[in-house]
């Protein structure tokens, strides 16, 4: 079974940067598809990023595109999104997800297409 565990939150003024991690142990990550979610206080979860088992494609909410990059690391079987010109409506305790996908190419952006989730690291960007 694998566990993703995410780290590399903190509290960051605006327009710093930020790098998370998700740790993935159990499996490695070239066997999943994974996704990075946000849940800011009294909203819904939000995707952010999605990069495909390969790690060939990528995909981003419109609001951090240019600004957020997803990336896989096999060797140290880790996934990372780096967040650059932050703004306090980043502000957001950040998910990790991951899920075997069906092609290496594909990459998802709903919560419901996710199996396997992380606890969670709080981002917080003051102004």
């Amino acid at each position: 079974q694998v566990q993703l565990v995410e780290s590399g939150g903190g509290l960051v003024q605006a327009g710093g940067s930020l790098r998370l991690s998700c740790a993935v142990s159990g499996r490695t990550v070239s066997d999943y598809a994974f996704g990075w979610f946000r849940q800011a206080p009294g909203r819904e979860h939000e995707f952010v990023a999605a990069i495909s088992r390969n790690g060939l494609v990528t995909f981003y909410e419109d609001s951090v595109t240019g600004r957020f990059t997803v990336s896989k690391d096999n060797a140290e079987n880790t996934v990372s999104l780096q967040m650059h010109s932050l703004k306090p409506e980043d502000t957001a305790v950040y998910y990790c997800a991951a899920r075997v996908p069906s092609s290496v190419s594909y990459y998802f952006t709903t919560r419901d297409d996710y199996h396997h989730w992380g606890q969670g690291t709080q981002v917080t960007v003051s102004s």
